[in-house]
């Protein structure tokens, strides 16, 4: 399963599909999907459509490599569920404030179990799988194989979960940016995100000042005391904000470890080697 997934949502995609079928039917399709057995893979919303190619068997009278067509239907979720599924993610801070900075939060499925509803697949009808070989077992080895792909787009993008379920991801990030919460953060993104004003000179031009305004004693004591103690800042309503706005594993980042955790543990360390010198 490494090869083809290495998030928590890839992982947990494949872990709930061996839940409910044949394990050991479910491996022979992985061999199908490294060794380049699908010739082609599209998601159109809730369902997936791929032509995978057969194997020659002169026994049976197959001399040329046939093309399948396989599906895979994913049941939409209604839109009265999706709404108040909406609304009791839009009402934990921990859980919109990663959506909405493109991240996929490992306890969301906790907050859709509490309705009654599922993301990852957790029985048969949440599916219906179809494939044109004579094989009459499900799932053959065509479908098995479309099953680890899906894990694999998973990994890149853990939204592709929603859109599978009937939601996109902009229609999620509209209907989050709705709530209390949702305006809040988007406000402070927005912020983050405004363009660059060009400057005709980066260093600031000093100004002539008159030398009889000013006596010595102003000039190195200051007119007013500095005040004894100093406010605490505000820490940011959402930490670490610029490395988490574009979401985990970036483009640029070919690690199989997580990129946002690989920075919690960079600041730290940086943190506590220079904690003496604060």
């Amino acid at each position: 399963m490494a090869d083809f997934s290495r998030t928590w949502w890839g992982k947990n995609f494949i872990e709930a599909i061996e839940r409910l079928t044949d394990s050991g039917r479910l491996q022979r399709g992985r061999s199908y999907a490294r060794g380049g057995k699908v010739k082609s893979f599209e998601i159109d919303g809730s369902l997936v459509t791929a032509k995978v190619r057969g194997s020659v068997n002169p026994y049976f009278g197959v001399t040329k490599e046939p093309t399948y067509t396989t599906t895979i239907n994913f049941t939409p979720i209604s839109k009265v569920q999706w709404a108040a599924a909406i609304a009791l993610v839009a009402s934990k801070a921990s859980l919109i404030s990663r959506l909405l900075l493109n991240e996929m939060p490992d306890t969301i499925e906790d907050s859709f179990q509490t309705l009654g509803l599922t993301l990852l697949p957790a029985s048969g009808k949440d599916f219906k799988t179809q494939c044109s070989c004579p094989d009459y077992s499900n799932p053959c080895k065509h479908i098995a194989g479309v099953y680890y792909l899906i894990a694999a787009e998973l990994d890149r993008d853990p939204f592709l979960l929603f859109e599978l379920r009937g939601l996109s991801r902009a229609a999620l990030k509209a209907e989050l940016a709705k709530s209390p919460l949702g305006q809040a953060l988007s406000t402070e993104l927005s912020a983050q995100q405004r363009s660059p004003e060009p400057l005709e000179q980066y260093y600031t031009q000093p100004q002539p000042v008159e030398a009889s305004a000013l006596s010595l004693k102003d000039f190195w004591q200051g007119e007013k005391r500095l005040p004894q103690t100093i406010e605490v800042a505000t820490p940011s309503a959402v930490p670490a904000i610029l490395v988490k706005k574009q979401g985990d594993f970036p483009a640029f980042w070919n690690r199989d470890n997580s990129f946002i955790e690989a920075m919690e543990a960079l600041y730290d360390r940086v943190r506590s080697k220079n904690k003496d010198r604060l």
